[in-house]
């Protein structure tokens, strides 16, 4: 209902967050369950597999962070928007940083210019893209701790099976003993294994559960950073520094050519600001300009028909000259004999 009042209002990244709660505690119930099998396993390498638990726990933690933090750069923004000076953020945004310093105190009806918009969208896309990367390093990093076990486990098998082999003694006659030496010689094989499984078990639910995260956590910040990219479409006006000089010094010398040229330029900038208001997804940013264009293309229509008429009337004031100017060089011509013929 609130977006329907409010279009442009920056969504709450909540139901992003309950996602993850839930999901986390979802899977928090496994070890519950299963929590005799996955202490045996735990206890085969517990130094590697603490390290898991570890980047694991880490892991969650800076997840649930980056959908935590938007919060706070959501009600700045709703609150920016509103335009209410006693309105008042206890803490300044991280995020939005850039975009708070550019803004500055500006409050009620502002607009920015194109330029201000790109610098503000490409500060933000990048430190969101700073937090993601360290999220997929720690799932990275997961699963490369549980290869390495793997790895680890299967070269301790590997070299404990070749030292059970090297070690039995086939001069005995007692079968027993030979067995009963084999049986303690694959404990060491057996331990390797478990730590090859165990690490590699660790390893990838953990980043399972990472990549989970780190999805809900990449969408609530891709639907900040659309909700403000619309939103900034809204406000965001047209370019006119370059247009003043030449705007003022068409006005000052009268040259109606260069006033259709200025007009001409204002309206390629109008028409270029609405394409950037389509692709920002502002529906009624994008109906004005379009307004705004067509009114701009009839006054330059408008322009170019009085230069015509003005052209056409110049001609026939240059006409008119040429004929007074004849008709005073006859009349000349006149009083000129009149009065040679007098003094004669």
């Amino acid at each position: 209902m609130s977006s329907e009042l409010d279009p442009y209002k920056l969504s709450s990244p909540q139901r992003y967050l309950w996602r993850m709660l839930i999901f986390i505690g979802a899977a928090a119930f496994v070890p519950i369950i299963l929590y005799r099998q996955i202490l045996e396993a735990f206890w085969s390498n517990p130094l590697l597999n603490a390290m898991i638990f570890f980047v694991l726990i880490v892991g969650i933690f800076l997840a649930l962070r980056q959908v935590v933090r938007l919060f706070r750069e959501v009600k700045w923004v709703n609150n920016f928007r509103l335009g209410d000076p006693g309105l008042e953020v206890d803490r300044p945004p991280i995020l939005l940083a850039p975009m708070a310093t550019l803004l500055g105190d500006r409050v009620g009806r502002m607009a920015i210019n194109t330029s201000t918009m790109r610098s503000i969208l490409e500060s933000v896309g990048m430190r969101l893209d700073e937090a993601r990367d360290m999220s997929r390093y720690f799932t990275g990093l997961l699963v490369f701790l549980g290869l390495l076990g793997t790895f680890w486990g299967l070269l301790q098998t590997v070299s404990s099976v070749g030292d059970v082999i090297s070690s039995l003694s086939v001069a005995s006659s007692d079968v027993g003993v030979i067995f009963e030496d084999l049986k303690q010689g694959l404990e060491a094989p057996l331990q390797g294994m478990g730590t090859a499984f165990s690490s590699s078990l660790f390893g990838l639910s953990g980043s399972l559960v990472l990549g989970f995260l780190d999805l809900q956590a990449s969408q609530a910040q891709t639907r900040f950073f659309t909700n403000l990219e619309d939103w900034l479409s809204t406000v965001t006006d047209i370019n006119f520094e370059d247009l003043d000089n030449s705007y003022g010094e068409a006005l000052g010398n009268g040259d109606n050519e260069q006033l259709v040229a200025v007009l001409e330029q204002l309206s390629r900038k109008i028409d270029q600001a609405g394409e950037e208001a389509k692709t920002g997804g502002g529906r009624n940013a994008t109906s004005a300009m379009a307004n705004l264009a067509e009114g701009i293309q009839g006054l330059v229509q408008h322009l170019r028909s009085e230069q015509q008429l003005m052209r056409e009337w110049a001609d026939q004031q240059a006409s008119q000259q040429e004929e007074v100017k004849d008709v005073l060089v006859k009349l000349n011509d006149v009083l000129s004999k009149a009065s040679s013929n007098r003094q004669n």
